[in-house]
């Protein structure tokens, strides 16, 4: 098994894409292609001791910006890091791909240079998030296409329900669509239409539900369009790290405080990795026919760590291949 890593992607590019790479190849075993500038990979590559570690280099010397257009840079910059990286996914040099890169080229470079999975029209990043019940929560889309059509939402709700089935093992998990209020009737013109298709389609369709019922996991996967799932990805994930930033500060206040604290310690330092982006690694992007995982753009080495870790599972559980028959089976119906 072998992992693709941007090395150039996201905010801090080799500095922690490679330290990240390193820890994976020498704590998980994997081995790791790095595609990126190898005159700025090889510094980092030596200062995180990846001597006799299986890590390959792809020279990848053109750079990517976060605002540039996906098909100028899929035309114009053959040589990017995540350009190669998707052409060797789909030549098969890797066997999964991760980046923190320009989320735009990495949606169209999955359908034009991967190839989709038949049956999706666009693809759609899976978010998990955590809940009140202490299993994660399946958010579909998170940031992949941000004005989608309501086919689109069906076709993530039966992503999001498979997903949830065969990899979180849930029995007939229930799907809701976000909206403002839970009535038949209540949203924007495509929220009205997704609920229409919504109640044929070939899940367990509870209706529409508010952004604060999510919290609950009384429902399994939640559906929105790329925009609205994004905004309640990085709306969770600053009000997560500002409550323990608010937890602390109250810590400190007094020495009876600071025991208390003490006490609890170990039970909070696991309910904040349970907010943590980092812990999870990714989103995997659901509807190219290889494994992709998009990465937080803010990631550090722990990351891009555990990004290549869900990669692995991703490859080892050989999770597109049964998404991808379950697709086949429910179209079928």
């Amino acid at each position: 098994m072998r992992i693709g890593v941007d090395a150039m992607g996201g905010d801090f590019g080799p500095v922690e894409t490679v330290p990240g790479a390193v820890r994976a190849c020498r704590e998980l075993g994997l081995a790791i292609t790095l595609f990126g500038d190898r005159e700025l990979l090889d510094p980092e590559l030596k200062k995180a001791g990846a001597d006799g570690l299986d890590i390959a280099v792809v020279h990848a010397p053109e750079q990517v910006g976060a605002d540039e257009g996906p098909v100028l840079v899929l035309r114009k910059k053959p040589d990017s890091s995540i350009v190669r990286g998707m052409r060797a996914l789909k030549e098969g040099d890797v066997d999964a791909f991760i980046s923190a890169g320009n989320t735009g080229v990495l949606v169209t470079g999955s359908i034009l240079l991967v190839g989709m999975m038949p049956g999706l029209r666009r693809p759609g990043l899976v978010a998990l998030l955590p809940t009140l019940k202490q299993r994660p929560l399946v958010l579909v889309d998170a940031g992949a296409s941000v004005d989608p059509k309501p086919g689109q939402l069906a076709e993530y709700a039966v992503v999001g329900s498979i997903y949830a089935e065969e990899i979180l093992k849930r029995t007939n998990p229930t799907v809701g669509l976000i909206n403002i209020g839970a009535e038949r009737g209540k949203g924007n013109e495509l929220s009205r239409q997704a609920h229409q298709l919504l109640e044929s389609a070939p899940v367990h369709f509870v209706g529409n539900i508010e952004a604060r019922e999510m919290l609950s996991g009384d429902v399994d996967v939640v559906v929105a369009d790329g925009f609205v799932g994004n905004v309640i990805l990085k709306m969770a994930e600053g009000m997560g790290m500002g409550l323990f930033g608010l937890v602390a500060a109250e810590v400190r206040k007094s020495t009876w405080s600071r025991i208390g604290g003490l006490m609890l310690r170990s039970r909070l330092v696991g309910l904040k990795a349970m907010m943590d982006y980092s812990e999870y690694g990714g989103a995997p992007l659901f509807g190219p026919c290889q494994p992709v995982i998009k990465c937080h753009g803010a990631s550090h080495q722990d990351a891009f760590r555990n990004g290549a870790r869900l990669a692995a599972e991703f490859v080892r559980l050989d999770v597109v291949g049964r998404v991808q028959s379950r697709l086949q089976e429910v179209s079928g119906r």
